[in-house]
């Protein structure tokens, strides 16, 4: 099939709707699970395409399916369209609208990409055999919305046989395609220290129990849970990000709280991290005579890319846009994703877009998702969808990690 002569005129004729549909967007950005008004526009959006849209599974998701010509398998394409609690600095006609709150992270862009992919195979419906489904996601920053997508069932009925992302990527030239075989993206989980002890005054730092002392002790001895208690083949990263506590430069406070987060590419070795933890904060509480309140989450898995998944999106790009198109991501980001959960049974695979060599990083109050890389963000997408089905690439559930 020539992917390109098939969809490039499809993709030019909506390009100019697909840019104005992201700058709404981000004009208007949400937090997680607060996308009211991202899920109606791509529900308006979507309406005359005749694709079945469903009811919510989580209030502010929207999942359609689109069915082609006959009966065959389904392809599964998500992107997530939750925003971050961050104050944009661009000076742009559709800079964000509400204070605080941005797309820094490019998840207008990445909605746009499926909306636009979706108007594109709802006119070549009758070209191909199978479904695709369209999940647009809620919540992918801090909450893993997609874990309870994916636990209600979204991704039964019919059962995918392939499932893809694509997710902005500053630093790679504009509109190239990267991914990697393997781990791509690392678990992330979240932990909070509150330590108890005795407030007192400045002056008189005998009467207390400090607890800012004995968190800073905490601070310090927590690197050693990478350093010493972990192989240093497994890449581990243990940060505290808000450390918190008295209301006064001269009062010692009873209590202050610590946050921080980890990460790792290797489950079991993720399992062994809290148990270290709490065996050093335990350790310096009791030397300093405080008592602590220890809670740890794992919201987010590692984010595991099936290599024949992968292999599949690098000849699709070659073939589409061009051999220089494609980048192999030579390490995995320890950053973390819930697209995770959507291939954790499933093959599939995350790809990168990229915003340009020179492009503020995600994140960042100065981000914004190229328009330039929209283009071949929807020409992939598409092309990847039509190919898995043209294929036919059928799997047994839980063969993700392998081959």
């Amino acid at each position: 099939m020539n992917y390109y002569q098939l969809l490039m005129p499809l993709v030019e004729e909506i390009l100019p709707e697909i840019v104005n549909v992201r700058h709404t967007i981000h004009r208007n950005p949400e937090l997680a699970l607060q996308e009211y008004d991202t899920a109606a526009l791509i529900r308006r959006t979507l309406d005359p395409t005749g694709l079945q849209l469903y009811e919510p599974f989580l209030k502010t998701d929207v999942v359609a399916m689109l069915e082609g010509m006959e009966n065959g398998g389904n392809v599964t394409l998500r992107a997530d369209m939750d925003a971050l609690p961050l104050q944009e600095m661009n000076d742009l006609p559709y800079r964000s609208a509400r204070d605080g709150v941005m797309h820094a992270c490019g998840h207008d862009g990445h909605t746009a990409v499926l909306l636009g992919t979706a108007l594109v195979l709802s006119r070549l419906k009758n070209t191909f055999k199978g479904s695709v489904r369209f999940v647009f996601q809620p919540g992918e920053e801090m909450v893993a919305a997609g874990r309870d997508l994916v636990a209600q069932g979204i991704l039964r009925d019919p059962e995918p046989q392939a499932v893809f992302t694509l997710h902005a990527l500053s630093d790679i030239p504009v509109g190239s395609i990267a991914s990697r075989s393997g781990v791509i993206m690392a678990a992330a989980d979240f932990f909070k220290i509150v330590i108890h002890g005795k407030g007192a005054h400045g002056s008189m730092p005998e009467t207390s129990i400090d607890p800012v002392l004995t968190g800073a002790r905490i601070v310090e001895a927590l690197q050693a849970v990478a350093s010493r208690n972990i192989n240093p083949l497994d890449a581990v990263v243990v940060s505290v990000c808000r450390f918190s506590g008295g209301t006064n430069g001269n009062i010692i406070p009873d209590n202050v709280e610590l946050e921080g987060t980890t990460r790792y590419l290797n489950e079991e070795t993720g399992r062994w991290i809290p148990m270290h933890m709490e065996r050093i904060i335990k350790g310096v509480c009791d030397s300093m005579g405080a008592s602590y309140e220890f809670s740890y989450n794992t919201p987010y898995i590692p984010t595991i890319n099936n290599p024949k998944m992968v292999a599949m999106g690098a000849e699709v790009t070659r073939e589409l846009l061009g051999a220089g198109e494609w980048a192999e991501i030579e390490a995995p980001s320890l950053g973390g994703e819930d697209f995770s959960y959507y291939i954790k049974d499933y093959p599939g695979a995350m790809f990168r877009l990229g915003m340009g060599e020179e492009y503020p990083g995600l994140h960042n109050p100065y981000f914004d998702f190229n328009d330039k890389a929209l283009r071949n963000g929807i020409l992939f997408m598409s092309a990847i969808a039509l190919k898995a089905l043209s294929e036919g690439c059928f799997y047994s559930n839980g063969l993700n990690q392998q081959a």
